[in-house]
Parts: structure tokens; C-alpha cells; sequence
């Protein structure tokens, strides 16, 4: 009887990190508020070309107006092209022990002077009546503690299209702070002073529950990982 169970792929975890030492050097915060500031004004131009797709589209067709436009201003904007070389949406990686070939984050920000194996990553979820904070938190932080994604990383963004005027402090704080979900989601901090208009912003840092099986204790523990959430509004807009 042959066995389905998915095992881990040493040979191609060795290929992926080859000169590498993991986790990667974090990145500077202000050059992840510049980052971050950049996909909020993306998405905001967006939204004002295409407020009726925005507003009633799915995941999949925000996130790909979002990854074009991000794309276009490498070519409109000279300091996010220096920046930012590409970003991708739903490009195949490795999680951390090679058992899965075909992980596919959301968007895959490719920083010019950062390694292409490890870019800084961005999951998005659409937050409205019937999807909240548990699929959030369930569909999509945790795919970050795992080691699904930015597994060699020490930072990520997650990216909520908000639909019913829901806000981080009233939404996502109150739920992480519940003691069963601060242990479950690992919660380190939880930070929601950042602001970037018109976006909803803040810093979480979580504890991660795999260990890198390309190296030996005690270096083989890839430390917390940062999250920026950025909860953007995804609802009509009137034109001027």
C-alpha cells in the first residue's frame, strides 16, 4: 500500500537556501512603512478608476488590480522602482520543510536589493457580513506561523479589502487579545498606532511553531515574524 503522507524535501530546501543564512536580516521599518504606504496608494488609485469592480469584486479581482497597478508604478514612480523590482500574484514556493511544492501567497513583493528566494510577502482577505476576523486570523495569519510563507523572513504584510466599515481596534485587536486566540495565533504584540491614509494599520508580532530542518539546533528556530496589517476600504466610493 503506497502512503499519500506529504514528506519533507531536504534536497530542495538545500537548492532554495544554497549561501543563505536563515531567517533573513530584517527589514528596516521605515523602508516597510514606504512598502506599505506604496500599496495603500495603489489600492486607493484603483479603487478610484474601478469603484464598482472594487466594491462587489472577489479576492482574486482585487488582488489582481492591486498587483497591476503595483507592477506599473516600477515604471511610473522612480522611487518605487527603485525599490520594488516586480511583484507577483500566486507564484508557487516552498513552505519550510519542501513537503509542499505549490504554496501560493497572495502577492510576492520582489525587493531590488533583496534576495528574489525570499520576497516580502502579502496575503489579502476580503473582511465583510459574512467573512471576519476568524478567517483572517485562520486563512491567513497563520499560514505566516506555520511555515507556509515568508518561512525564511522576519516580516509579511496581510491586506484586508473591508467592506462593512469594520476597524482593526474594533475587529482584530479585540480578537487577539481573547486569551485563547493570543495563544493559538501565538501573539506576541499588538501595536495599532500606525496610520497611513486612508488605510488602517497595524503591527503585530507572533511567535512561529516550526523549526528549519536544513539546520542544527539551536540555529535551526527562525524567530518571530512581524505582521503589518493593512485593512483598506473596499466599499463605493462616490466619484468627485
Amino acid at each position: 500500500m503506497t502512503s499519500t503522507a506529504l514528506l519533507p524535501r531536504p534536497d530542495q530546501i538545500a537548492e532554495l537556501t544554497r549561501g543563505l543564512d536563515l531567517p533573513l536580516p530584517p527589514i528596516d521599518d521605515f523602508l516597510l512603512s514606504v512598502i506599505a504606504d506604496g500599496v495603500v496608494q495603489a489600492f486607493k488609485d484603483v479603487r478610484h478608476d474601478w469603484p464598482n469592480e472594487i466594491s462587489t469584486g472577489n479576492e482574486d479581482e482585487l488582488t489582481t488590480k492591486l498587483q497591476s497597478r503595483l507592477n506599473a508604478m516600477i515604471d511610473d514612480d522612480p522611487l518605487w522602482g527603485q525599490l520594488v523590482a516586480s511583484v507577483g500574484r500566486g507564484q508557487e514556493s516552498l513552505n519550510f520543510d519542501g513537503s509542499h511544492l505549490h504554496k501560493r501567497p497572495d502577492l510576492t513583493i520582489n525587493l531590488t536589493a533583496r534576495t528574489r528566494r525570499f520576497p516580502l510577502t502579502a496575503e489579502a482577505k476580503i473582511i465583510d457580513a459574512s467573512k471576519g476576523e476568524n478567517l483572517y486570523c485562520s486563512e491567513g495569519i497563520r499560514r505566516f506561523l506555520n511555515g507556509e510563507y515568508s518561512w525564511g523572513s522576519r516580516e509579511a504584510f496581510m491586506i484586508a479589502y473591508v467592506r462593512d466599515g469594520s476597524t482593526i481596534a474594533t475587529r482584530l485587536e479585540p480578537y487577539l487579545s481573547l486569551p485563547t486566540q493570543k495563544t493559538i495565533y501565538a501573539v506576541e504584540d499588538l501595536k495599532t498606532s500606525y496610520t497611513l491614509d486612508p488605510c488602517d494599520t497595524a503591527k503585530s508580532r507572533h511567535s512561529r511553531s516550526f523549526v528549519y530542518t536544513h539546520m542544527t539546533p539551536p540555529a535551526n528556530a527562525p524567530g518571530s515574524i512581524n505582521l503589518w496589517h493593512l485593512w483598506v476600504d473596499a466599499t463605493i466610493v462616490a466619484l468627485p
